[in-house]
Order: C-alpha cells, then structure tokens, then sequence
C-alpha cells in the first residue's frame, strides 16, 4: 500500500476520533439537556447507548490504526493481526446490537405516551439498519477468513524459500 494512502487514511482516522470525542463530551451532554423535555425516562437509555455507539466506533478506529501500522511493518499477514480484526468484528457486533435496542427504546416509547412519538416506520428503518451493520460484520468476518488464508499461504511461502534456501 502506499504510504500517502495510509497517511491520508490515518489522518482521517485521528479527526473522526477527536470528533467523536467531541461527540461524547459536548453533543451528548446537549441531547441530556434537551430530551428531558420531549420524552421523560428516555434520556437515559438513549444517552447510554449514544455513548456506547461512539465508543464502538472508537475501539474500530483504533484497530484500523494499528492495522495500519503492521501494513507499514510488512507484518499484516500475521497471526497478530487476527487479535484487531476480531475486536473489529466484536465491535460492529456491539455497534448492530446499540442500533437495534434505539429501535427497542422507541417502541417502548411508543406504549409510554398516547400518541407515537417515533414513527412505526422509523422503528422499522431502525430494525433494518440493525441488520444492515450486523452484514457489515460478517463481511468483515469473510474477510478475516481471506487473512486467515493470505498468512497460511505467506508462511508456507516462506517455509519453502528456506527449505530452497538450504538446497541452493
């Protein structure tokens, strides 16, 4: 890979990270405040899982970084790379979980007022998304497999340049 394409992707890296910082800090502190008005008993749920969403995406962002780093390192195509690909699928795991229980939380918002306060619809859209970042993990799973074959073939390839090695 070239090393403007990873420069350039962990510059995006470190600006989502210091706004998802931000995110956590200030705009959850200003959704406490404001939900308290709209929907009693919500705020906390919704706060939780809005920082827990964040934190997922977070621990992804990190994992990419030093995926990024063993790329630089031409050690990519190790068994240590299988630790930070499955904290990335652990953690869209989590991120489809959180979607799914905002979907949760507002259907039982729905029982907690006379009328709707989310739309039916959107609590639909909110189950698909689910789903949708539940299939981001398993791709990402796929693609764990590939890496799981690129190591076994990188070590085989090494184990017989040495046994050529020895010949020569």
């Amino acid at each position: 890979m070239s090393r403007w394409v990873v420069r350039t992707l962990r510059a995006v890296i470190a600006v989502a990270l210091a706004g998802s910082v931000v995110v956590q800090g200030v705009m959850v502190a200003l959704l406490w405040l404001d939900s308290k008005e709209a929907h009693p008993g919500l705020e906390v749920p919704l706060l939780v899982i809005g920082i827990l969403a964040v934190a997922s995406l977070q621990v992804v962002a990190v994992c990419i970084w030093r995926l990024l780093t063993m790329v630089e390192r031409s050690t990519v195509f190790s068994y240590a790379a299988f630790r930070y690909v499955d904290i990335v699928i652990g953690a869209i795991a989590v991120a489809s979980a959180l979607t799914f229980s905002v979907a949760v939380v507002a259907r039982f918002a729905n029982h907690a007022v006379p009328e709707d306060a989310v739309a039916p619809g959107l609590v639909g859209l909110l189950c698909g998304l689910a789903v949708v970042v539940a299939g981001v993990a398993l791709v990402v799973y796929v693609l764990r497999a590939l890496l799981a074959q690129a190591v076994a073939l990188d070590r085989e390839a090494k184990h017989l340049q040495s046994e050529l090695d020895e010949v020569i």
